[in-house]
């Protein structure tokens, strides 16, 4: 990800998406797109805080228009561009408000609602082990994730520890978690299905707590609802206390 743009009023950044697909389904995967809301969405908010304040995000959302899929499938080696605005100015909460275009086809849209806080003072410090920052290939190796599997009808997806994929207070990055729970719900709404896959309309993301990695944490997705043509699954981001940490519903449409 590249940032191009940054300030109170407008952020920009860009995301490759070739070759990024669920692990479980194999298709081309929306859930990146979740890291690009969260980064260009948080940024704003957060250029928004006082002196002595810090943003922590409670909520991010998704919608995604009904060609994303097809778009993000046959866009080859094209980057999502990603700008986000302010909704509204400053109050206990800040909300900012993305669009992704590709190509310069708008093709969904987003939000990323913060609240502040006291600044923690103290920060993790940016991984410097050999190896922690080479170019990695492949969403699942991005992601720090393990193998998927299956347990009855839900899809577990384990989460590594990995400071790479951490935020400046050590813990899971949002947009990296909402994508692991995007990929989790989607596979659960696809399950069992292979001519007429369903795809991701709409995620909506709760930030209950902090998500640490490590022992059993790992997204699991639900399915609640599968019909012909449309799909509803619920998403959690479990940790290593094996809490809830963070929690989403997905809805899904055939094309």
């Amino acid at each position: 990800m590249e940032t191009l743009e940054e300030g109170v009023d407008r952020c920009v950044a860009t995301l490759p998406i070739e070759g990024l697909v669920n692990p479980v389904t194999g298709a081309p995967s929306l859930g990146p797109l979740a890291i690009l809301a969260d980064h260009v969405g948080g940024l704003i908010n957060h250029h928004r805080r006082g002196e002595h304040e810090w943003t922590v995000s409670s909520e991010l959302s998704l919608e995604l228009a009904p060609d994303a899929a097809a778009a993000v499938a046959a866009a080859g080696d094209a980057a999502v561009l990603g700008i986000s605005r302010p909704l509204s100015g400053k109050h206990a909460t800040a909300v900012g408000e993305c669009e992704f275009l590709l190509d310069g086809t708008l093709i969904g849209s987003g939000t990323v609602r913060s609240f502040f806080i006291d600044s923690p003072g103290e920060f993790a410090e940016s991984p410097d082990r050999e190896g922690d920052m080479e170019e990695r290939f492949g969403l699942p190796a991005m992601m720090a994730v393990d193998a998927p599997r299956v347990d009855g009808a839900a899809v577990v997806l384990p989460q590594r520890i990995d400071r790479v994929i951490n935020n400046s207070i050590d813990v899971v990055h949002g947009g990296i978690a909402s994508t692991g729970l995007e990929i989790v719900a989607s596979a659960a709404v696809n399950a069992g299905r292979t001519d007429d896959p369903l795809t991701t309309a709409s995620l909506r993301v709760n930030f209950l707590r902090q998500f640490f990695a490590g022992g059993e944490s790992r997204y699991v997705g639900t399915p609640l609802r599968i019909g012909r043509r449309s799909g509803v699954a619920d998403s959690q981001a479990i940790g290593a206390d094996g809490k809830v940490a963070i929690m989403a519903r997905l809805t899904a449409y055939r094309p």
